[in-house]
């Protein structure tokens, strides 16, 4: 199709606008404005059921990339995916042009008022603030009173919510000045929408984000006061359970920065350290996603769980910077828009580029009187607003809840503002069959770079949940778009943010926050421990049928024996009848594969496994957390349907749970960096392959003699999958000596005790040193001390049976290799991961 053709008027599929609202797409012809025709010509082309299916493309696109947003509330948490439309918000230059240049004019002025409320409050004193205005705000923090900020700078970072009035014109609804949210999704989203629609978002010549995110980096990066050369940044998160906690880890990966939990911080002699696992590094600059009050227990909130003692006096001596400075979200009150007007003709000599939303402030007495007058026609919202406040719609109230609401303004009037009713611009929104309208408002993004503000290109476009409904918000169950901004000459194609020409240390390599090496030993130890669950129950399983593999026999009563003495059910089941026992085996194995509550089953330990998957997200790759995505996605609750269909179930279950498994422990080992974050992932999968063999060989090896014997060993190698090793290795019946130095001695056998135990040497005597002068760390002779036990030791030895049949040199030698295993993982803990014993080491410069 030619370009001229491409810019013919065309309908889009019958959709229509709503009646007195403005259609961003439509005129009141019904055909499309000039920006959108390209693009509706492009549509119309594609044609409902290829559009249907890419935009399928599109959301398996943002379920295989973890794009998700917490509600507050709801059953999906944390995993609720993030709710993109297909169809862009498309501006023209000309109009993009204005509202850029609106932006940097307000984020300038509130920058501006900032400094002037925490410093010399000239505002105050000549009321063109009322005081009441910020006394009264929760959001104002006398302790920020005084505290200097690099070259003035206290928004680094702006957003505004901008909407379209029925006549074309844009409004500015809110400010958001301490952490702005929505720049990372609004980033995702154009990853997600260029992707599934490449020849539109090529020929329609949309604007880049790239640039945005670099200046937003250099600008933060020139504020820092001290180590200029070479600046180690953070970026601070409330936590995983943060409705915008994607965003953060998101962004910490884009931007290049370390995502910290407040709990990852220190402070010591009013400068701020990160927690390492070489101890304790400077840290220079703070890009935070915390609200205000939470950043320091000490001056800001005393009940905080979640910010850093003695944040505020670290930056009162100028030692670390804090992006928004704190502080800053006291201009998040919509109290203060009816103000805007005259402090920019006060302060910048300007009129307002673009105007607000008509605010009252019921604090005074001429406005309040026009709210009582006009009440049905107004919105009324708290003027200081918290989570789960929610606007007030006068004219749907009853007549006494009007005059309630009246009373209640009377008493608090400081505590309400008034706002016009915005009829909002709509557009069009995918249903999954049809176009149908929605509201929209569009979220801007300004950041602080070289002296001035640059504007993102685009934004987060957010619609309503449906065309009934004036309220846009996430938390309410709204949606999202990608916002194009076109331009008339083509840009390079979109790529990561390049790398800043400062210099790196490459001793950096060893900064991994304790609590992430935390996270990496943990998600070692549950997918192993997963793995072990999965390979028993899929060993198992033929026992119900009586049948095997040639040569891979396994008797239900030598199953019933290794899930007993493994604790997964009662001993005494062992010596019940055939029939009983064919039963506990099959409900055995069907709680170990399907109940979510049982700790020792799949179901709960593959939760486990997206927990701390979710807390790593900034860390793994996209690849890796797919496949731990589709863990948690495929194992379903106890099914029921008849008994011979659900032994059908877990055969699918637990053989795609190991492809899963090899597949993310094959990702780790050729892809991740051999830095400390592998080197722990792996310690924690080393001591719990250990542990959990230990374990089988205690009870597969229990009693000897017979033929229970070699129904045990035979699926003790099953288990340990290395029946092939020892049938190539041994041309002999299965010995229970052979079977041992297998799974035990062998360090060439990658799934025996002493291979484990051999790795996790390796890897320890890699570990930052934590005593000067120490020949062997309490862990070093931890693992040396069970190394050399499991080299001396004789198999034929410890197979010998006392007089009663039991192995009980065998079973005493296990039960200490245990105790040194798990005595090594707790001091692990206490050295590097929570720090309990203490760390003389401070990380240079």
């Amino acid at each position: 199709m030619t370009d001229e053709r491409l810019e013919q008027p065309q309908r889009v599929w019958g959709y229509r606008g709503i009646p007195g609202h403005y259609d961003e797409v439509l005129q009141e012809s019904g055909l499309p404005r000039r920006p959108w025709r390209r693009i509706v010509a492009l549509v119309n082309r594609m044609g409902l059921e290829q559009f249907g299916r890419r935009w399928e493309q599109g959301r398996q696109l943002i379920q295989n990339n973890g794009i998700t947003y917490n509600v507050y509330g709801d059953p999906q948490g944390k995993d609720r995916p993030w709710p993109l439309d297909p169809i862009p918000l498309v501006i023209s230059p000309k109009e993009w042009a204005g509202i850029e240049a609106a932006i940097v004019q307000r984020a300038t002025l509130l920058n501006l008022i900032l400094a002037d409320l925490y410093g010399p409050q000239r505002l105050l004193k000549e009321l063109r603030l009322p005081p009441e205005l910020v006394y009264h705000n929760p959001l104002f923090h006398r302790a920020c009173y005084g505290v200097p900020v690099p070259e003035g700078v206290y928004l680094h970072s702006y957003a505004a919510d901008i909407a379209r009035s029925p006549d074309g014109q844009w409004w500015v609804l809110a400010d958001r000045t301490q952490t702005p949210s929505g720049a990372g999704y609004a980033l995702e989203n154009r990853m997600v929408s260029a992707q599934i629609f490449p020849e539109a978002f090529r020929q329609a010549h949309v604007r880049m984000l790239t640039r945005y995110f670099q200046c937003h980096r250099d600008g933060l990066l020139s504020l820092v006061q001290t180590r200029r050369d070479n600046p180690r940044v953070v970026l601070l998160t409330p936590g995983p359970y943060n409705e915008t906690f994607f965003e953060h880890a998101y962004l910490a990966r884009y931007l290049g920065y370390t995502l910290v939990e407040g709990a990852d911080l220190t402070v010591r002699d009013d400068r701020v350290f990160l927690k390492t696992l070489g101890g304790l590094a400077p840290v220079d600059l703070i890009l935070r996603r915390q609200d205000d009050a939470f950043c320091d227990p000490l001056e800001l909130r005393g009940d905080s769980l979640l910010g850093v003692p003695g944040l505020l006096q670290a930056v009162r001596t100028g030692h670390v910077v804090v992006a928004n400075a704190l502080g800053s979200g006291v201009l998040e009150t919509p109290a203060h828009l009816g103000f805007l007007p005259g402090l920019a003709r006060q302060m910048i000599g300007e009129e307002l580029k673009m105007p607000s939303v008509a605010t009252w402030w019921c604090g005074q007495e001429e406005p309040r009187r026009y709210v009582r007058d006009h009440l049905n026609e107004l919105v009324i919202k708290p003027a200081f607003p918290k989570l789960g406040s929610d606007p007030v719609f006068a004219d749907s109230l009853s007549r006494q809840a009007r005059q309630d609401l009246l009373a209640e303004i009377e008493q608090r009037p400081w505590a309400y503002v008034a706002q016009e009713r915005v009829a909002l611009s709509t557009a069009p929104v995918w249903t999954g069959q049809q176009l149908a309208p929605r509201h929209v408002v569009l979220r801007v993004f300004a950041a602080w770079s070289n002296g001035s503000y640059v504007v993102m290109p685009g934004g987060l476009t957010r619609i309503s949940t449906s065309a009934d409904s004036l309220v846009v918000s996430m938390q309410r169950g709204g949606g999202s778009k990608d916002t194009w901004v076109l331009t008339t000459e083509d840009e390079e194609p979109s790529q990561l943010i390049q790398p800043s020409r400062q210099l790196v240390d490459v001793s950096r390599t060893a900064d991994l926050p304790s609590r992430v090496a935390d996270n990496l030993f943990w998600l070692g130890r549950y997918t192993e421990r997963l793995e072990s669950i999965t390979r028993i129950g899929r060993s198992l399983l033929p026992a119900l049928s009586g049948e095997g593999d040639l040569g891979n026999s396994v008797s239900t009563e030598a199953g019933l024996r290794i899930l007993a003495g493994l604790g997964y059910l009662p001993l005494e089941m062992v010596q019940v009848s055939p029939t009983e026992q064919r039963h506990w085996l099959e409900k055995t194995l069907l709680a170990l594969v399907f109940d979510p509550n049982r700790t020792t089953g799949l179901g709960w330990n593959v939760t486990q496994v997206k927990r701390i998957a979710w807390q790593l997200k900034e860390r793994l790759s996209a690849d890796t957390w797919r496949i731990l995505s589709r863990l948690d996605e495929e194992f379903p609750q106890l099914p029921t349907t008849g008994s011979s269909q659900r032994l059908l179930l877990p055969h699918s279950l637990l053989d795609g749970a190991i492809l899963r498994l090899s597949a993310f422990a094959g990702l780790a080992m050729e892809n991740m960096t051999r830095g400390h974050g592998w080197r722990f992932l792996d310690i924690g999968r080393r001591i719990e392959r250990a542990l959990q063999m230990i374990s089988l060989l205690r009870y597969g090896l229990g009693a000897a003699g017979g033929e229970e014997e070699a129904q045990s060993l035979d699926t003790l190698l099953q288990i340990a999958d290395s029946s092939i090793t020892y049938r190539s290795r041994y041309y002999t019946l299965l010995q229970a000596g052979l079977v041992l130095d297998l799974l035990l001695s062998d360090e060439a056998n990658p799934r025996s005790v002493a291979f484990q135990l051999a790795t996790l040497s390796d890897h320890i005597a890699k570990l930052p040193a934590q005593e000067a002068g120490l020949r062997h760390s309490p862990e070093a002779k931890l693992v040396l001390k069970a190394l050399t036990a499991v080299r001396l030791a004789h198999a034929g030895d410890l197979v010998q049976a006392g007089e009663n049949g039991e192995r009980e040199a065998l079973a005493r030698f296990l039960e200490e290799m245990k105790h040194d295993l798990e005595t090594l993982s707790h001091t692990l803990t206490n050295r590097y991961l929570s720090h309990a014993v203490s760390s003389q080491l401070v990380a240079s410069a």
